[in-house]
């Protein structure tokens, strides 16, 4: 039985560094379809984890937050806001120099698109706090394992993650400073806007982190065993 635990321990820990793997790109515009399918799989798991913390009507991400409230003031779908939210954060990135990729431009389109299918199909959950709960454990674990798969591509960083990487590069302020300072803006905007802001964006901010981390640590086993 330990040794069952410590096995499954060791799978389960979390990776430190971005691993290397069969399908990591050699370049940003790098495309092979290998790693443009692990691409878009990861990006699609992505926005349906997005879409079950809406559906969970307890709180979304802070940047869904946004786009739910300006959806909410214009006539635009919450995957529509979700997109433009994403490239006018990518517009940002001209005068910081920050360089995009393939990945940077898919990011944009497929977390959108796989965004609205989840809020159009997946049901939405109310007055079912255990449901709800379930609703963002799930999403937080989805976007964790969308988040590995995309970042080991290495075909560019999501317009968000490029920005905070260019903020600490050119002002030397921390990158978990410079997210939580940039993810706090973005969510008085939001909430002032009608988005959700509850639980769920507290579980999120909390655990996703781990998610990805953890998530990595998968990644990153089965890419060993896969050579």
């Amino acid at each position: 039985m330990r040794e069952f635990s410590n096995k499954i321990g060791h799978f389960l820990r979390p990776s430190r560094t971005i691993p290397q793997t069969p399908w990591t790109a050699k370049g940003r515009w790098t495309l092979n379809p290998k790693t443009v399918l692990v691409l878009f799989t990861g990006l699609a798991i992505f926005g349906l984890g997005e879409s079950l913390l809406i559906q969970s009507t307890i709180g979304n991400s802070p940047w869904v937050v946004l786009a739910e409230g300006l959806s909410l003031q214009t006539s635009l779908s919450i995957g529509e806001a979700t997109g433009l939210v994403s490239i006018c954060v990518l517009l940002l990135w001209w005068p910081l120099r920050e360089r995009p990729g393939f990945g940077t431009v898919a990011n944009i389109a497929i977390i959108a698109i796989f965004l609205q299918i989840g809020v159009d199909h997946i049901p939405e959950i109310r007055d079912q706090l255990f449901l709800q709960l379930l609703y963002v454990l799930i999403g937080i674990g989805l976007v964790g394992a969308g988040s590995a798969l995309y970042i080991t591509c290495g075909m560019g960083p999501g317009p968000r993650d490029g920005l905070m990487t260019s903020i600490h590069r050119h002002t030397g302020i921390r990158i978990s400073r410079a997210r939580l300072s940039v993810e706090i803006t973005v969510l008085i905007i939001g909430t002032a806007l009608g988005g959700s802001l509850g639980i769920g964006t507290a579980m999120f901010a909390l655990f996703i982190g781990n998610s990805i981390a953890t998530n990595l640590g998968f990644v990153a086993k089965f890419a060993n065993r896969s050579r």
